[in-house]
């Protein structure tokens, strides 16, 4: 009897409050914003251009290079932000320790401390100019915004390590940019880049943004490595000033080094006209939209080292943003969230699915909550189908008042790329965080995007229209049944913004940049009706996980099949989950004596493969092995199951050049994944 009452009360209530809402509604109701262009026409093909498209925002059909006259490098992007903020405003925020305020550095502090490390710099032997490039090893922090600002005030090259990379291709990239002098952020990479330093004469000096050990000092001495801090260098800059030697627009700025691929890291050649080009056709694709300026907010959290964050982080400067830095630990970051309060939200999809899911798991529980949350999402969702984005309704002040807290309650714009987002979590976002939510596609060879969310455009399941910088074309695909008369194929893009090639790797660049300058992906894409491009599959057999990090899985494979146990693997990943899970089928020649002689269990190939000890086991040994051989935790496979039959010419499941058919074996054990994945969660 309670529990009927209990529900009773719980649809009277959900009832009234529907009823009141209503009201408050029709009351309140504010009017939706026209976007920018015709929403059923976002782009139209280019005569003469094999059917690329082109933004119907282009002025005169004509792709945009550089928004700001004054600004087509990052140097002057740096300058212009000093102008919006009479150089007083606030720049770059810290915190020293993880319960004390914020401190902040000025834009003109920060343009002041970058000349003087850069002049500190070439005291220490550098010269300005191209034929410098300089190592950054670091978490994002401001002495990294510093020593980057600069390499650009003084022409130099920025050349990004991430530990992601892995200790051998951090050895290639020294070796191969010739990086004489890396600045780190602690003595932990320092160590690391000592270990191989027996193995390389490159290296010259270290610059520690942190204090120096005695210890660290004599073991980077007795191997010829000169090591300072930050401030030291700063200091020797301060004596000794050098005027700027500021950089040109087809000046290199970066060379970013991609991971993923079998074989070594690709550094990818940015300009600074590379990098302006996009910032300035992003910043056009939300004009009048999104305004940005000095009383907006960022929090940086995101890996500096990837294109995506130093991207960001010059279209901020450009505009005169504040960045705070998050305090290097993710399980805090809300905490960061609620000091700083952000305006702008750029964020990748593995956070924000955890922000849907600990909403939907905190009305979990009660059934009066759970139908609240259910209306309050049906009501901002119409309204976000009509075109209206807010924050001010009753649903916010009852509901969603607390997700925006949780993320400061100021957020405005929230920017995803990286990976796809989930049309349902897209959908819940924009109504429950009450702003503007952009997904964009690209990739570090475009200098990050290439097409981007319309304002206004509230509908999901694609990556937007062309951004104003660049075209977009496909190309027809046949050994994937992908036709540009089907208006599917290869996504292919040409512009500004696309790179100037992989450093000392002309083959690579070949296979990646045509004779024409068209870029290809290497994704599969399809134009829909009105003009906005939808990513359909990938041509390689690469993936990319949640958390941003690409996966070969035919390496994977091969490491995994070298054991004994596994005579055939398929390695599976999804860009809206964090891990790998793997089918594998056993040798039916080793797996039923192994199993006896280890385990201690008997048992037909069937009967094995359905054995949970079974599959712990060899799950244990695959990993293991791959450890060995070198793959990061992200490439493993987190869960395996395990099939008796062999993949053959005959159940379709390889080609007749007895290579794996990926798209046969996903759709065969399609419900097997979802199992695992299930499990994983």
């Amino acid at each position: 009897m309670e529990s009927i009452l209990e529900v009773s009360s719980a649809k009277l209530a959900a009832g009234a409050v529907a009823v009141a809402a209503g009201a408050y509604y029709l009351a309140s109701r504010p009017s939706p914003i026209p976007p920018p262009c015709p929403l059923d026409r976002q782009s139209v093909e280019v005569e003469g251009q094999d059917g690329a498209h082109i933004s119907t925002r282009c002025k005169d059909g004509k792709l945009l290079e550089y928004l700001y006259d004054d600004v087509t490098t990052t140097y002057e992007g740096f300058q212009r932000g000093i102008r919006l903020t009479n150089g007083t405003g606030r720049c770059l925020g810290w915190r020293a320790a993880p319960e004390e305020p914020y401190q902040w550095m000025t834009y003109q502090q920060v343009h002041e401390s970058a000349l003087r490390f850069g002049s500190g710099l070439l005291e220490k032997g550098l010269s300005p100019g191209q034929d410098t490039f300089v190592g950054i090893f670091s978490q994002n922090r401001p002495e990294w915004v510093i020593a980057e600002q600069a390499c650009s005030a003084f022409s130099m090259v920025v050349v990004p390590l991430y530990d992601t990379l892995g200790p051998q291709a951090i050895k290639f990239v020294i070796e191969q940019a010739n990086l004489h002098t890396i600045v780190c952020d602690v003595e932990k990479k320092v160590s690391s880049i000592l270990d191989n330093v027996q193995d390389l004469s490159t290296v010259k000096r270290i610059v520690l943004m942190e204090k120096i050990t005695d210890e660290l000092k004599k073991r980077a001495t007795s191997l010829g490595v000169e090591i300072m801090t930050f401030d030291d260098v700063e200091e020797a800059g301060r004596k000794n000033p050098h005027d700027a030697v500021p950089p040109r627009p087809e000046d290199l700025l970066t060379i970013c080094y991609t991971s993923g691929t079998t074989g070594v890291p690709k550094g990818v050649m940015l300009t600074h006209r590379n990098i302006i080009t996009n910032i300035s056709a992003v910043l056009k694709h939300v004009e009048g939209y999104l305004c940005l300026g000095p009383d907006d907010m960022h929090v940086s959290y995101l890996p500096l080292p990837h294109q995506f964050e130093r991207s960001l982080h010059v279209m901020f400067f450009m505009t005169g943003v504040q960045i705070g830095f998050f305090g290097g630990d993710v399980k805090k970051l809300l905490d960061d969230f609620r000091v700083l309060r952000p305006t702008i939200f750029p964020s990748v999809p593995r956070l924000l699915n955890r922000i849907y899911d600990k909403v939907h798991a905190g009305v979990q529980g009660s059934a009066i909550k759970k139908k609240l949350l259910e209306i309050a999402l049906r009501s901002k969702c119409a309204e976000v189908k009509r075109g209206i984005v807010r924050r001010d309704s009753i649903w916010d002040t009852l509901i969603f008042g607390k997700v925006q807290n949780l993320l400061g309650g100021r957020v405005r714009c929230l920017i995803t790329g990286s990976a796809p987002l989930s049309e349902t979590a897209i959908t819940f976002l924009r109504a429950a965080l009450g702003c503007a939510v952009y997904e964009g596609y690209g990739q570090t060879e475009a200098n990050a995007g290439v097409s981007f969310s319309t304002p206004g455009d509230h509908s999901t399941g694609h990556v937007g229209s062309p951004l104003t910088c660049n075209l977009i074309k496909l190309v027809d695909i046949p050994e994937m049944d992908y036709y540009t008369r089907n208006n599917q194929g290869e996504v292919c893009a040409k512009g500004p913004n696309i790179m100037k090639g992989y450093y000392k790797a002309p083959e690579r660049t070949a296979e990646a940049l045509d004779e024409d300058g068209w870029l290809h992906t290497g994704d599969v894409g399809e134009w829909l009706p009105n003009g906005v491009l939808k990513i359909i599959d990938r041509k390689k057999h690469i993936f990319k996980l949640a958390q941003g990090e690409y996966i070969a899985p035919e390496k994977v494979e091969s490491i995994y099949t070298s054991s004994p146990l596994v005579a055939q693997a398929f390695v599976h990943g999804e860009s809206l989950k964090a891990s790998c899970v793997g089918v594998f089928v056993p040798d039916p020649e080793v797996l039923p004596g192994w199993a006896k002689n280890n385990l201690n269990l008997k048992g037909t190939m069937q009967e094995l493969c359905m054995n949970k000890t079974v599959k712990d086991a060899i799950l244990e040994e695959v990993t293991s092995l791959g450890r060995q051989r070198g793959l990061h935790s992200f490439e493993q496979v987190k869960a395996v199951h395990l099939h008796p039959e062999l993949f053959s010419l005959e159940n379709g499941l390889l080609t007749p050049t007895f290579k794996s058919k990926r798209s046969a074996l996903k759709s065969t054990f399609q419900s097997q994944i979802d199992e695992m994945y299930q499990n994983l969660a």
